[in-house]
């Protein structure tokens, strides 16, 4: 298997909430990116389509596809499971699709720990601040604020991941957010430098995102 000719894997994570998705569609539609689509046993939302932004399914399904060994990397997120086909995966970026995720700490850490003959790339999306955060969940979630509320409890626990990440972004304005991945996801297909971030604001970030 050739590395020059094979796609490249770029994972996004975040806490919920912090714009990953968003990101990720961005992204997307440039040219030679595919986003990989997850299976899950949450209900859709009234904008998602099945098919196009979950396989949707129940979880006797995703069970099934468990013990039949799918996935490339499953989890358990609020009561839900999400996980990631191989084949389509593998297949596209052996006809050298970029392939993108939009998947949490857990499930990155499981393709991580898999031997893939396959160069991989993390980003993980950080919000400006929790007020903002706990806004966009409110918003997204308005018939029930307990989900966002619920959200905001697990977000301490995602946001420690940062540091298991290439490279951490803070989504507080979108457009220069998607500039500044689009900026780096061009220098690790195309330049062989090492790709940095400052660590010490990162850190200064999430110490009050979390205080």
């Amino acid at each position: 298997m050739s590395l020059k000719t094979d796609g490249f894997i770029f994972i996004f994570s975040s806490p919920s909430g912090a714009g990953k998705t968003t990101l990720v569609e961005l992204v997307s539609q440039k040219k030679n990116f595919i986003t990989s689509i997850s299976h899950t046993t949450r209900k859709p939302r009234s904008n998602e389509v099945n098919g196009k932004d979950y396989h949707f399914v129940d979880h006797k399904r995703f069970k099934d596809l468990i013990e039949q060994d799918e996935f490339l990397e499953y989890a358990k997120v609020f009561n839900n499971y999400y996980g990631t086909s191989k084949k389509p995966v593998i297949q596209n970026l052996s006809n050298g699709k970029n392939v993108l995720f939009d998947i949490d700490w857990q499930g990155s850490k499981q393709i991580k720990s898999q031997s893939l003959n396959f160069n991989i790339f993390s980003f993980f999306v950080l919000p400006p601040s929790k007020e903002v955060l706990f806004e966009r969940l409110s918003n997204r979630d308005m018939k029930d604020k307990l989900i966002a509320s619920e959200r905001m409890k697990e977000f301490y626990k995602d946001t420690k991941h940062w540091v298991d990440y290439d490279y951490v972004v803070i989504n507080d304005d979108l457009n220069n957010c998607y500039s500044e991945i689009l900026n780096v996801v061009e220098n690790v297909i195309f330049s062989k430098k090492k790709i940095t971030f400052d660590k010490e604001l990162i850190e200064r970030h999430v110490e009050k995102l979390i205080s």
